[in-house]
């Protein structure tokens, strides 16, 4: 089972989190997807913008923030951070 838990921060304090559970035999890169939609979804939220940035620290540590620059919308929030728990 594949899970991503997203956790949103304000002043440097979790507000929510959420862990979204994948069980199919997708691709990894699906599943992260679609956690992440779930997620989003759950909260009302657009998705966020991937940056290269994001790609390279989340390859190397599974774990990455979204802040505003990844956004359209205005975010209520200081940052949106997703991390893999189980795969």
């Amino acid at each position: 089972m594949f899970q991503l838990w997203g956790k949103m921060y304000q002043n440097n304090h979790m507000i929510k989190d959420m862990v979204a559970c994948i069980g199919d035999d997708d691709t990894r890169t699906h599943k992260i997807f679609r956690a992440l939609d779930q997620i989003c979804d759950a909260w009302n939220l657009a998705k966020p913008i991937w940056l290269d940035a994001n790609i390279a620290e989340f390859q190397k540590r599974a774990k990455t923030r979204f802040g505003q620059d990844h956004f359209i919308e205005t975010i209520e929030f200081d940052y949106l951070e997703i991390q893999i728990i189980e795969e």
